[in-house]
């Protein structure tokens, strides 16, 4: 007699759905709070009172004494409000795929020298690009440096895929001294392009590199709209993929997926991601380990949830920090770089202690 049993039911996944949920709408709110919170700060005195004004000079319909709050909140601080979206949301989501195809959560673009490749190359651009290559500057023009960036984490990221390939599980030891190793050598070659630069472009590089968002213009948001939308593009086709490689990879391909598709695929992702950020604002650490891991304890590993929570998460705090570097020294302006840095090392410090404690 054939007997019929229902498939094992998942509680703990079940209690996470609502919770995941209202996680989704709440970070939602938030984004939305810290994005109209971003356009009323800065040294000039323009709030969020000055938008009705702004918008009417800009369509003809107010005085030409509102086309100073419409500069200041169009030309400047909303560029800057988008591209930290952008660049939180970016770093976020690159971390989560790292810790998903690598099955390690301490993996990180940072961390493991993806921010670093990407911004070895964009320094190179900043420095000899206009010298060595003008003919081919003046054709890429704002796409330039995002296009150096996205090559230079494309190949840190592929070489880390090469070194770890052929490997059931990759060790945490293992995964970060190759990428303290690569990490290294593209500091050292950073090191020897500031040394090779001039006076200015040295000052340039030397405040690029601590990670801000001060240069922010419409020429940036355009130079990083096609690797967004090329990320935005690609996230949907590796949930199932992620989800998969979490048990593993001989799981995952008696689960149907492609291994090798799959890390290619997430390469090109993370080097989207990584690369565009890193043109647009230099380095900025710790929100891809930090913001993924948060997350993950609040909603679980499922990358339907994962992916789109740690994106509007990421961007949420490098909000949050830029805000705070534009008024903690007004009127001058720390570098976002060094402020999350300070609030993301004590996190990181604090996972790797506990796993360390719990296994």
């Amino acid at each position: 007699m054939l007997k019929i049993t229902a498939e094992p039911v998942d509680k703990a996944s079940i209690r996470r759905r609502p919770r995941a949920a209202n996680l989704v709408r709440a970070l939602a709110i938030a984004l939305g709070v810290f994005a109209l919170l971003s356009l009323s700060v800065g040294p000039t005195g323009v709030t969020l009172e000055a938008v009705p004004r702004a918008v009417l000079e800009l369509l003809g319909y107010a005085e030409r004494s509102s086309r100073h709050e419409a500069l200041v909140l169009f030309d400047i601080r909303l560029p800057r409000t988008l591209l930290a979206i952008y660049v939180g949301a970016a770093l976020a989501v690159a971390g989560a795929m790292m810790q998903g195809m690598f099955r390690n959560p301490l993996a990180d673009p940072g961390l493991i020298g993806v921010s670093s490749g990407a911004a070895l190359a964009a320094v190179s651009v900043i420095a000899f690009g206009h010298v060595l290559f003008p003919s081919v500057m003046v054709v890429l023009g704002v796409y330039a440096l995002p296009l150096a960036a996205f090559i230079g984490g494309i190949a840190v990221t592929a070489l880390l895929v090469a070194v770890t390939s052929g490997r059931r599980t990759v060790s945490t030891g293992a995964l970060l001294l190759a990428g303290i190793a690569v990490a290294a050598l593209a500091q050292a070659l950073m090191g020897l392009v500031a040394y090779l630069s001039d006076d200015r472009a040295l000052r340039d590089l030397t405040l690029w590199t601590l990670g801000s968002l001060a240069g922010a213009s419409w020429g940036k948001v355009i130079g990083a709209l096609p690797l967004a939308v090329m990320l935005a593009m690609l996230l949907p086709r590796l949930v199932r993929d992620l989800n998969g490689l979490l048990l593993g990879e001989a799981e995952a391909y008696h689960l149907g997926v492609d291994i090798r598709r799959a890390k290619y695929l997430i390469v090109l992702a993370t080097a989207a991601a990584v690369g565009a950020a890193v043109a647009v604002a230099g380095i900025v650490g710790f929100i891809g380990i930090v913001t993924p891991h948060i997350v993950r304890l609040l909603a679980g590993p499922d990358h339907r949830v994962l992916l789109p929570a740690s994106a509007m998460l990421g961007a949420t705090i490098v909000l949050a920090a830029d805000m705070l570097a534009r008024v903690i020294v007004a009127p001058a302006e720390l570098p976002l770089g060094i402020v999350t840095a300070i609030v993301g090392a004590p996190f990181f410090l604090h996972l790797v202690l506990r796993r360390g404690v719990h296994g």
